[in-house]
């Protein structure tokens, strides 16, 4: 690959907790990813129109509202209708289970759950692009 791997790191909805999200952000940068952060309150909407203006690989989700039954196939579906097939969506925070299994099977990516590793994040996001993208 030519160029760093690019990812768009976004808290959608009322959730106002983003140390998370910044702790990813900062990990992905560090592991030589270029890191957009589109910070609070944003609507799926608005985290899938920066996505493509920013042309990145890969849309990470921090969530820890419950709101990841809704925010993640209305993400899914936005991203559908712009044709945005190979890029990335894949996030994490507090989800039960059951829920990212169901969310998998609706094609969200791996979801990371407190206390991952971060290099384990970069890695996955990493091997996924090499993998789905072509540049």
């Amino acid at each position: 690959m030519n160029r760093p791997v690019r990812v768009l790191v976004a808290k959608v909805g009322l959730d106002g907790h983003d140390r998370g999200a910044k702790v990813i952000a900062t990990a992905l940068r560090d592991a030589g990813m270029e890191v957009i952060y589109t910070g609070l309150r944003q609507t799926p909407e608005m985290v899938v129109n920066a996505a493509m203006q920013e042309d990145v690989d890969a849309i990470g989700v921090s969530i820890l509202s419950g709101a990841h039954m809704t925010v993640f196939p209305r993400l899914l579906q936005l991203m559908k209708e712009k044709q945005m097939n190979d890029v990335l969506l894949t996030g994490g925070g507090i989800i039960p289970d059951e829920d990212v299994d169901a969310l998998t099977k609706m094609g969200v990516g791996k979801l990371f759950l407190p206390g991952t590793n971060t290099q384990a994040i970069a890695t996955y996001i990493k091997e996924w692009v090499s993998q789905h993208r072509s540049f």
